[in-house]
């Protein structure tokens, strides 16, 4: 999302007349993103776009003598022009990755890879890497693991030393030696395993930099910067963390990091307190650090200033801050703040007029709107659609085979709502003409179909997983908010087939991470199939997607030993097929959960200030229009 309370002012302090400065501009997740347009939506938009970012790329190296530009990773997936170049290289009909094709432009000096460069799979990412005229690295990701992690064979370099000319304070110029290290989630293989197989394997970010760092230094290297694709997490450092920036930046031997995947922005406020993380100033355990966001939405800026002394540079001290393309106006609405390149945009003109000709395409109609609006507080009809398209497809293809007698649920969650990406995160479309481009607004992640064997117990479970992302509510409170902000919405399934009520007065069992938090909390009440409640063994296959089945996020019954069905069918054309099958789409049936009445008791739901024409989606709940947040949302109260 975007909230620039805590962006530093654009010109930083000028360096000591006795110092020299290095600047590096790094940007993150920018997800296919180049030109200033949603896709889904086929609008312009101001707050996405590469070509938007280059305008401040280059005003930002117009300031100093020497500057580096690097990417910190999920720079291929993630757009519909991302996904259309990889079916055309599928084809073989693909040439130079319009993506790098813009970096190549841009000038990059080095990236790393993110989780979502291998959501298409190595081939493609081999291929598209190939066209790259800026070095790639990454020291926990490799084909196979040795003894240590210095013997590992990783998948691309581990590590890299760029060499730069810096005059020091009498003009003399002296080469300055910056090693650079790239770290993703070692959770990636797992996350990708249908499309990778068992080719790839992951060590513990903290333990891969733990032996590279130092033998960079070694090297004689006069700087360390960490490309880190994850999040801030821990300070304190915990075995196979998915978001271990900060813990990261506390190893000897770093001197900065850019962080990454979870498309939060900082300096910013909107991350916790914790020991060793200034939000304002910028930095981690004394360290400068920035999260440009996602999408292109910001330019991250670090100022490192050194000193030329006894032969060598030394690191004197360093700042950071953030530049955004666009800011929100009191109405609410985001504002461009910066014109698009236009080279970059002649760059990318093919591409995004072909990716919007393949996102015309018709697939079907539907006879009512569809909006996931509320998607976070009721049953909504975009995620029950994904469901049975899902549903459908593991019932014919499990029919005959030895599970083919078991009655089919599904799992599915909304991906457009709200969230980290804002109030125009939200899927809208309207009653008649069903496009490819409304597919992938529906259905945004290159996920493959999977089915698990489940009981249930599991599917109580399941489901307890799901609805922990409300908080507790106590009977008669008035005006509290009802989600927690770090509850990530593709975590919220659903499960269609069955039908409960969520007690809010209950404790959540789990935190944002799937851990057991209360193992004594029991939200999920009346849990039934066909009217009949369910018996802790009663069997059943439950659809749904590759990410979920392989164990990500922590569901109780995923995982490998559980999957009847795996990677067949990719989940986009599933549910393009449903749509084209089904031909007309109507209103959807009664919901299938509901929360239990709180009389007296109100609470605070934030989404998109569209919402508020969509009120009696919400009936039930007698919702009451609010003003907007700072942040752009328009906020509702519920009343339970």
């Amino acid at each position: 999302m975007l909230d620039h309370s805590a962006t530093a002012p654009h010109i930083f302090a000028p360096a000591r007349m006795d110092w020299s400065r290095l600047r590096i501009l790094a940007t993150t997740d920018l997800h296919a993103h180049i030109m200033p347009w949603d896709y889904q939506a086929n609008r312009a938009s101001p707050a996405v776009g590469l070509a938007r970012t280059a305008s401040l790329i280059a005003a930002a190296r117009a300031e100093v003598a020497c500057c580096l530009l690097v990417d910190n990773g999920d720079f291929l997936q993630g757009s519909p022009l991302g996904d259309a170049e990889a079916l055309r290289e599928q084809g073989n009909g693909a040439g130079l990755h319009p993506m790098v094709a813009a970096m190549n432009a841009l000038r990059y000096d080095a990236a790393t890879l993110g989780n979502h460069e291998f959501s298409q799979g190595l081939p493609f990412l081999l291929t598209s890497l190939a066209g790259a005229q800026f070095p790639v690295v990454s020291a926990n990701i490799a084909r196979r693991l040795g003894a240590t992690a210095l013997e590992d064979e990783t998948l691309v370099p581990p590590t890299l030393i760029l060499q730069r000319p810096l005059r020091d304070a009498d003009g003399v110029e002296h080469p300055l030696r910056i090693g650079i290290i790239g770290l993703l989630p070692p959770q990636t293989p797992q996350w990708d395993q249908a499309k990778l197989g068992n080719t790839l394997f992951a060590r513990d970010m903290l333990y891969a930099a733990a032996a590279h760092v130092p033998a960079l230094r070694a090297t004689g290297v006069d700087l360390v910067l960490a490309l880190s694709h994850s999040g801030m997490g821990p300070s304190i450092a915990l075995p196979w963390m998915e978001n271990a920036s900060a813990a990261l930046a506390a190893l000897p031997g770093i001197d900065a990091v850019v962080m990454g995947h979870t498309h939060l922005t900082f300096p910013s406020t909107d991350h916790p307190v914790a020991p060793g993380i200034d939000r304002v100033g910028g930095r981690l355990w004394g360290k400068p650090a920035v999260m440009p966001g996602m999408f292109g939405s910001h330019l991250g800026v670090i100022d490192l200033d050194l000193q030329w002394e006894k032969g060598r540079w030394h690191l004197m001290g360093g700042q950071s801050a953030l530049r955004p393309i666009a800011r929100r106006a009191a109405s609410g609405r985001l504002q461009a703040r910066t014109r698009s390149a236009p080279d970059i945009v002649a760059l990318a003109e093919p591409a995004h007029k072909a990716t919007r000709r393949w996102a015309r395409q018709p697939v079907g109609v539907s006879l009512v709107p569809w909006h996931s609006y509320f998607a976070m507080v009721s049953a909504s009809p975009t995620v029950r659609l994904i469901a049975r398209a899902q549903a459908l497809q593991v019932r014919r293809t499990l029919q005959g085979g030895p599970f083919g007698h078991l009655p089919v649920l599904s799992a599915a969650a909304p991906f457009h709502a709200g969230g980290r990406a804002g109030p125009e995160n939200y899927t809208h479309i309207a009653a008649g003409r069903l496009t490819l481009g409304h597919v992938f607004d529906l259905y945004p992640y290159p996920n493959t179909i999977a089915a698990l064997l489940v009981s249930g117990a599991t599917l109580q479970e399941w489901l307890e997983r799901s609805f922990s992302q409300f908080r507790q509510i106590l009977p008669g409170v008035q005006d509290v908010e009802l989600l927690d902000p770090d509850f990530p919405s593709f975590n919220f399934d659903a499960i269609e087939g069955l039908t409960w009520t969520v007690d809010l007065s209950s404790p959540a069992r789990y935190d944002t991470k799937g851990d057991v938090i209360c193992p004594r909390a029991n939200r999920i009440c009346n849990l039934a199939f066909e009217g009949q409640g369910l018996g802790p063994d009663q069997p059943f296959v439950l659809a749904t997607n590759s990410y979920r089945s392989n164990g990500s996020s922590g569901f109780a019954g995923a995982g490998a030993q559980h999957i009847v069905l795996d990677g067949l069918h990719p989940s986009r054309d599933v549910l393009r097929r449903y749509i084209a099958e089904m031909g007309q789409m109507g209103p959807e049936g009664p919901p299938n959960w509901t929360f239990r009445p709180m009389p007296g008791t109100r609470v605070l739901f934030d989404s998109a200030p569209e919402a508020a024409v969509c009120l009696e989606d919400l009936a039930p709940l007698q919702a009451d229009a609010l003003g907007l947040t700072p942040k752009g949302f328009r906020r509702f109260r519920l009343h339970l």
